[in-house]
């Protein structure tokens, strides 16, 4: 009897005390339409992911994917810091972020980033475009800016060259993405387009003109 107690009560425990570090290596990264590197900060080694500049079009499957790490439902945290590239136009934004759910042919993902220029700009519609989600292939944050104006972007407070630690939880349809250990969400995703989703990889993503710096990721699975 006593096992089945225990049982039953370790089933309702939170997804994130089953969180599992994972490596960020050359072992396991794949760069897609992206620079993997890895470099020293703050006297640690993380990842780089640098956009390729010859990428046309905006919300492209620009990321490293994660190999071996199935993902559908659970959550995914990871530290992230962006910088503008050299060469960058005034349109960048610093975007970056996760993909999740991930096909084999990198033909459909999902994916939430952060727009780190937006947070403190003087402009307060820049500030409302802080935060994004869209669906590869078919919605990209300019479809959904038409057609659902604020529903798939918020504001949240960040910059660039700074720490910004992401966490989304993900069940079924439903997303929900957390900044830097906040109690409740910056935003939440309530339709995402893929439906329920099949499993699929992670990708560290980023987008025009950004260079990415990643470390810590964990993730739980449902």
């Amino acid at each position: 009897m006593k096992n089945i107690i225990l049982l039953l009560v370790s089933s309702y425990l939170p997804a994130s005390l089953f969180a599992q570090n994972i490596k960020l290596g050359k072992e396991n990264l794949k760069a897609n339409q992206v620079y993997l590197s890895f470099v020293k900060m703050e006297g640690k080694e993380v990842v780089k992911v640098e956009y390729d500049t010859t990428i046309k079009g905006v919300d492209q499957p620009t990321f490293v994917k994660v190999n071996n790490l199935d993902f559908k439902n659970g959550s995914i945290e990871v530290k992230v810091l962006s910088r503008l590239m050299k060469n960058a136009p005034p349109t960048s934004r610093g975007f970056i972020g996760l993909a999740f759910r991930i096909d084999e042919n990198h033909s459909q993902f999902e994916s939430i980033y952060i727009r780190p220029t937006n947070g403190r700009a003087e402009d307060q519609i820049r500030r409302n475009h802080s935060i994004q989600y869209f669906s590869f292939p078919d919605y990209d944050f300019d479809r959904f800016r038409k057609e659902s104006p604020e529903k798939y972007e918020s504001y949240a407070d960040m910059g660039l060259n700074e720490w910004i630690t992401m966490k989304i939880e993900v069940e079924g349809q439903k997303a929900k993405l957390f900044l830097n250990n906040a109690k409740y969400p910056s935003l939440v995703v309530n339709d995402m387009k893929h439906g329920l989703g099949k499993e699929g990889s992670i990708g560290l993503w980023v987008g025009n003109y950004t260079e990415g710096y990643f470390k810590e990721l964990n993730v739980a699975k449902q």
